[in-house]
């Protein structure tokens, strides 16, 4: 038989497996590159028909706010949210949209621009401040305001026109001490402190009412010095009592001082004695560290610069003030006092040492001299005199009675 012969069949099997391969992992990169640009289609959609946030737009100049005090102390980005906040009150905005991932900093600054700004009489410097995240995260606060944008204009009218009124009898080239004396002395002969009165936060309660409280009174003072070109800022603290407070921060010819007007009022004093005579205390009037903190606490979270001088304390100014008790000195102020036929005879003492040599002294051996002096030269029978003895400001007072 014959043989009949067989091709062989060739072997593809391999090849195909690989190509398929291949082509299935083509395959999947393509329409994974698909997907991928869809995503990049739909974030930059999302992005685009997102609503825009409606951030307050500021006209705020830097010129209007560098000289700030607390505004100066922010950092650059900080300090967009601080103008932003401004704008915002100054056109009461319901809601104010800040560039601000944080709401409790952004809680913080606003509460700095009301120190900065006690013309702001308007909001009562309450806020509701919320986060908001999203595409973009951001913050809105929703201040408190106190009246209509009408009644804003209508207040406004009145703080100006008593604020001329008190301005226009100040001389334009008077020195800053003699500045601040003056609006020291015009707040607090003008206004009583009253913890009912109505707007007692800002300074409407101030020239409008005539009562406020600390806060009404340092605002003011603040509105009143700064409009005369003397710096001066907010401090909030506490006192010794452990009661909420607040003062001011001055630069008297160049150097950093605290004022406190409010306890420049009698009322402020425990002698009955001081407020039947309308005694005005002067010990927070241009004062140092030294002095403020025996009876004062500035909050922890400020950042305020020493103060280290006295030199326009009113006390040191008048002469009043002792480094260094002399005897002779103190008679000759009594004297000198009982001669005009005024009141009173004040001594201020740098501290505790010579305030104890010298109320020994006075009320040992110098008052009756003093007195027997009165007596003679007003032909009184009976010599009558009261004071005031204060260990913790180191300071005598004395009034005489001259029928």
């Amino acid at each position: 038989m014959g043989q009949v012969k067989r091709k062989k069949k060739k072997k593809h099997g391999c090849l195909w497996t690989i190509f398929w391969v291949l082509f299935f992992v083509i395959l999947i990169e393509a329409l994974a590159g698909v997907v991928m640009y869809r995503g990049m289609i739909t974030k930059k959609a999302a992005k685009y028909l997102a609503p825009k946030i409606p951030y307050q737009e500021v006209s705020i100049k830097e010129e209007n706010v560098e000289q700030k005090y607390y505004y100066d102390q922010l950092e650059e980005k900080e300090k967009i949210v601080y103008k932003e906040i401004l704008q915002g009150i100054q056109e009461l905005s319901a809601e104010i949209y800040i560039h601000s991932s944080d709401a409790r900093r952004t809680n913080e600054i606003f509460e700095r621009v009301l120190m900065d700004s006690p013309d702001v009489f308007w909001c009562d410097g309450t806020a509701k401040t919320t986060h908001y995240e999203g595409q973009e995260e951001y913050t809105v606060l929703e201040p408190v305001y106190t009246c209509t944008s009408e009644q804003k204009e209508e207040r406004q009218a009145e703080i100006e026109k008593e604020a001329a009124k008190c301005l226009a009898q100040i001389a334009d080239d008077a020195s800053d001490y003699d500045k601040i004396l003056y609006v020291f002395e015009y707040i607090v002969n003008t206004v009583e402190y009253d913890a009912s009165a109505e707007d007692n936060q800002n300074i409407y309660s101030v020239f409008a009412h005539k009562r406020s409280v600390c806060a009404g009174y340092s605002k003011a003072t603040q509105y009143l010095l700064e409009r005369l070109g003397v710096f001066c800022t907010y401090v909030t603290g506490v006192v010794k009592s452990g009661e909420s407070h607040a003062w001011n921060l001055v630069i008297c010819e160049g150097d950093y001082y605290y004022v406190d007007t409010t306890w420049g009022d009698p009322v402020f004093l425990s002698s009955a004695e001081a407020i039947a005579n309308d005694y005005v205390s002067y010990d927070y009037l241009c004062c140092s560290d030294r002095e403020l903190l025996h009876t004062h606490k500035p909050d922890a979270d400020l950042k305020l610069p020493e103060c280290t001088k006295m030199d326009f304390n009113y006390y040191v100014v008048n002469g009043l003030y002792y480094d260094k008790y002399d005897s002779k000195r103190a008679l000759e102020e009594m004297n000198l006092t009982i001669s005009r036929k005024q009141n009173p005879s004040v001594f201020k003492f740098a501290d505790s040492e010579n305030y104890d040599e010298a109320h020994n002294d006075i009320f040992g051996n110098l008052i009756d001299t003093a007195a027997q002096n009165l007596a003679k030269q007003y032909n009184l029978k009976q010599v009558k005199y009261t004071y005031m003895d204060d260990p913790e400001l180191n300071k005598i007072v004395i009034y005489w009675q001259y029928e």
